[in-house]
């Protein structure tokens, strides 16, 4: 029973999503040391790593490989999801790390496939012999045979969750956990803020549009700087009543609307039109009569 109990421990199936996972890490990972080997080379001329950039590419592959999966049995994104492969070709159900063999083909199929794919592309490209063109012919039925069998395999491991890769399905390596996975503390602090916010933020997208916040400024300015105690005369008009209640400037084609105070012919007909209810900002006046200043007045004050 207790041996049993260590083989099952041994061996521990990887969900499909880790799985995909690791092969996203691993692309980023790729694509990371390409970007910052590429920035080694800024001050250069433009196109110095254009001719050999298959080789460099490789080279920088063949390093990642040497320290992964070579001498760990795992890639950099396996290795942070506590993943590594196995060598499902044993007999036992124990762990069994990857053969030398397995090593040096998964590096032959991955990084020189790739390497051989867009070397055989930019020698072929501007061939315009026969056999040249044929040869490439060649290259793209074979490239297209290999992508048409990934798909399949990946058809089959999205149904059995096993080789999400199909050169992990020829060379009989499958992803199995490190350790035994415990059950993950998940946390729902962040989420429940989520939502508090997304509530409150309705509720304003639908309570604002319910306000007039025009008139609830001027309210607010009436109460900031309250006017009281001019007399109705045009003369007290014309000494007090030298900017508009609203814009606070020089009155344009001044107005009243029936109290001692003096309005933009736009301003007070824009706010007007905005709003039927609206009320002087200085002392509350509804609006009962929009008339502009007479002549006299506007010239007693253009005088003052």
């Amino acid at each position: 029973m207790a041996s049993s109990t260590e083989n099952e421990k041994s061996v521990n199936p990887v969900l499909r999503i880790s799985q995909l996972d690791a092969l996203e890490l691993n692309k980023a990972l790729e694509q990371l040391v390409w970007s910052q080997f590429t920035n080694c080379f800024h001050g250069f001329k433009p196109g110095v790593l254009a001719q050999f950039e298959p080789e460099v590419k490789a080279f920088l592959c063949l390093i990642l490989w040497k320290f992964t999966v070579y001498s760990k049995n795992a890639t950099v994104g396996q290795a942070i999801l506590n993943i590594q492969y196995k060598n499902n070709l044993s007999q036992t159900e124990k762990y069994q790390p990857l053969s030398k063999h397995q090593k040096l083909w998964y590096l032959i199929f991955t990084v020189g496939g790739r390497w051989l794919e867009e070397r055989c592309y930019d020698l072929f490209s501007n061939r315009q012999q026969q056999s040249f063109c044929r040869i490439k012919s060649y290259i793209g039925f074979g490239s297209g045979l290999l992508k048409l069998c990934g798909l399949i395999n990946f058809l089959i491991f999205l149904r059995r969750g096993t080789f999400a890769t199909l050169t992990e399905r020829i060379l009989g390596i499958r992803s199995v956990f490190c350790k035994p996975q415990s059950v993950r503390q998940v946390g729902f602090e962040y989420m429940n803020r989520e939502l508090l916010w997304h509530g409150f933020a309705e509720f304003l997208i639908y309570l604002l549009p319910l306000i007039n916040v025009q008139k609830l400024k001027l309210k607010i300015s009436s109460w900031c700087s309250p006017i009281a105690g001019l007399s109705s005369s045009e003369n007290t008009l014309a000494a007090h009543c030298r900017e508009c209640s609203l814009c606070g400037e020089w009155p344009t084609m001044p107005h009243t609307i029936g109290c001692p105070h003096v309005f933009c012919y736009y301003c007070i007909k824009s706010n007007f039109i905005f709003d039927m209810y609206f009320t002087c900002p200085k002392c509350g006046s509804e609006v009962h009569d929009l008339q502009p200043l007479k002549y006299k007045i506007e010239m007693t004050e253009l005088h003052v």
